[in-house]
């Protein structure tokens, strides 16, 4: 059975143009062309990735987090209370109104403290400061990488200049080692993102990431199966451009260098839209779609490889609409808002005024959190705190 499906899998019809099969495709000493055993190699050289960014990280990355004065907010850990816990491991997270009652009454405990108690849970599941700088300062080390050597090997390729080389001879197109150590590259860069997925740092468009990531991987093996080589270095060198700003960005957020972070971002979102939303439409999609006609008719990896990329154009679109709408915030305020993918810590104010109220109740007028010794009435006074309360709530001057 496994024999059958193979060979159903590797049928010409679905790989290879019509008029063109295996046979064509047959090496020889001064000729190489893809061989899909070849992406076995990902898997390793991706569980070799896993090991280089955990070194990276700990002996580079987090030493210069506190260097550069990233420092991990303190965070009050929630009180051990075996109800609760379980309830947050096994059933939800993020109770409902009805669901804190209920385990008010099992706890014996105020809703609120209840309440308060998931909080601090929470917060505590929250990646802290530092490792979001040390996962951003990988990412930017590899991207940085990446690009330049997509650029140093495909500088002197014609196809990078004139998109219809991509076609020409198609598919019996030479593999060179240049271009297989490239591809090689990016897809265990991909399997290894897919490996610790898990444990980095939940973002808001976690799904989306993980379909980004499926189509990729399925875009770069199909593309390198299919001997689509040329268009697959294209899309890889596109993507790896916008995400080199991309990653500095956050790491100058993370130090709170306002100024330069607000300049990168704005230089990012411009290099995003304009590689995403015009370069690769016109570079990658109009040329699978229109150009490659001219060399062949369609055929079943035709369709495929088409259909990936339309789904990393819609992805673009879903990130795009994410950018613009930060860009817009920018304008307006004046300074880049946070990331909107980003899981953002949840404080205490609607305790601090539950407090505020109970004391205000009580006639006692809370000032601490408002007035300070420099400050000044604005009809000329002496600051309230040289002044005396009253049990009443009435100030008078000493």
């Amino acid at each position: 059975m496994a024999r059958s499906l193979n060979e159903w899998l590797w049928q010409h019809e679905f790989w290879l143009p019509p008029g063109i099969t295996w046979e064509d495709m047959q090496e020889s000493e001064d000729i190489h062309y893809p061989q899909p055993r070849d992406l076995l190699l990902s898997i390793p050289f991706a569980l070799i990735l896993v090991v280089i960014r955990c070194a990276f990280e700990r002996a580079i990355a987090l030493p210069l987090s506190s260097k550069l004065g990233v420092r991990d907010k303190q965070r009050p850990k929630a009180q051990p209370n075996p109800v609760l816990e379980t309830f947050y491991s096994t059933c939800c997270k993020n109770p409902e109104e009805g669901e804190l009652i209920s385990l008010a009454k099992q706890c014996d405990l105020p809703v609120r403290k209840v309440e308060r108690w998931f909080r601090c849970r929470r917060n505590t599941d929250r990646p802290s400061l530092s490792k979001k700088f040390c996962e951003a300062c990988w990412r930017f080390a590899f991207y940085f990488i990446s690009f330049f050597t997509g650029l140093a090997v495909l500088y002197d390729k014609p196809w990078l200049w004139d998109h219809r080389e991509c076609w020409t001879g198609y598919p019996q197109q030479p593999l060179q080692p240049s271009l297989f150590w490239y591809y090689l590259l990016e897809l265990s860069f991909y399997w290894s993102l897919v490996f610790t997925l898990p444990f980095d740092v939940k973002r808001k468009d976690f799904k989306e990431q993980i379909v980004h990531h499926a189509a990729t991987i399925f875009l770069i093996s199909f593309s390198y199966c299919a001997n689509y080589i040329r268009i697959g270095t294209l899309v890889m060198i596109i993507h790896d451009a916008s995400d080199c700003f991309l990653e500095p960005t956050k790491i100058f957020n993370y130090m709170k260098w306002k100024k330069t972070c607000d300049s990168l971002f704005m230089i990012f979102s411009a290099v995003f839209l304009i590689s995403r939303l015009v370069i690769f439409p016109y570079t990658v999609l109009y040329n699978t779609y229109y150009y490659s006609m001219e060399i062949f008719q369609p055929f079943f990896g035709y369709y495929f490889m088409n259909a990936l990329l339309i789904i990393l154009q819609l992805l673009h679109v879903f990130w795009s609409c994410l950018i613009i709408h930060m860009v817009y915030k920018f304008i307006l305020q004046g300074t880049m808002e946070k990331d909107m993918r980003s899981d953002t810590e949840e404080s205490d104010k609607d305790e601090e005024r539950e407090k505020i109220w109970e004391k205000e109740k009580n006639g006692i007028t809370y000032f601490s959190n408002v007035t300070s010794n420099s400050y000044i009435q604005r009809n000329g006074s002496e600051p309230l705190n040289n002044r005396t309360r009253l049990t009443n709530g009435h100030v008078k001057d000493r």
